[in-house]
């Protein structure tokens, strides 16, 4: 399993705004989990809750585990897991999860991901496979939207992947580093769409498995109607800008240096 191979590096990337409640319990959540070599990357577009000096006195006690990245302003979604993923691949990471700071993803998943991830490229966690499941508090209305958001990808990019606006991922190292994130740019919601798409075309492996998706439990949803409408004319230029990717395309992937290697 990969969670059981030695010097085996997972960073976790979270992107944050307003979430100075959420972070200690979700950094406390992680650490529980025992896993060998997990270390958290935040990424805080200067929220104005103090969320960035939170993370900063997480990085304080846990030192080496624990890595904040401040932006000067909110910059977006899709630039946030950018600047985040460059980081974790520079810090050596082998593997790098994806995941929401509001308890919407569970940690307790990502040791089934670390497991999954053996027959994969990309484990995506999916709210529409069998034995998926949403929070039953969402009501009809952002149920259909977020179904709706879904067929529309489908229809209009042809992706295989039930959940392709998925937010909860686990990434080889390998991966990222083929996609060449530099292609990658869309903000915001589109930026899930935009990279289940063009790692399909690329090829790459995508393993989907059921996950709970829990209604956040502090706080307020960033995601917004007009976030949601926008995404859809810009699912557009996503086809537009890749539509001819191949697996040919993928970029070259150097080796791991040896002293971003765990446990160096």
């Amino acid at each position: 399993m990969a969670r059981d191979e030695p010097d085996v590096k997972t960073i976790a990337v979270i992107p944050t705004y307003n979430e100075a409640e959420n972070l200690p319990r979700l950094t406390e959540a992680l650490y529980a989990l025992s896993l060998p070599g997990l270390e958290i990357l935040v990424v805080d577009d200067n929220s104005p809750d103090g969320t960035g000096q939170v993370a900063d006195q997480l990085a304080e006690r846990w030192p080496g585990r624990f890595h904040v990245i401040h932006r000067p302003g909110k910059g977006g979604l899709g630039t946030a897991y950018v600047t985040g993923f460059k980081r974790a691949l520079e810090l050596g990471a082998h593997y790098i999860v994806q995941m929401d700071a509001d308890f919407s993803h569970s940690p307790a998943t990502i040791p089934r991901f670390l497991e999954a991830i053996r027959d994969a490229d990309v484990v995506v966690g999916s709210r529409y496979v069998p034995q998926g499941k949403l929070d039953e508090r969402w009501g009809t209305g952002r149920l259909l939207l977020s179904r709706w958001g879904n067929f529309y990808a489908k229809l209009i990019l042809g992706v295989k992947v039930h959940d392709a606006t998925a937010g909860f991922k686990l990434w080889r190292r390998e991966t990222l580093l083929g996609i060449q994130l530099d292609r990658i740019r869309s903000n915001g919601y589109i930026f899930q769409v935009e990279m289940t798409y063009v790692t399909e075309k690329l090829g790459y492996r995508i393993l989907e498995i059921p996950i709970y998706f829990e209604d956040r439990r502090i706080g307020q949803s960033k995601m917004t109607l007009g976030v949601k409408l926008e995404a859809a004319w810009r699912t557009w230029e996503v086809w537009w800008r890749h539509r001819h990717l191949t697996p040919a395309a993928r970029a070259p992937v150097p080796p791991l240096p040896a002293h971003t290697r765990a446990g160096q």
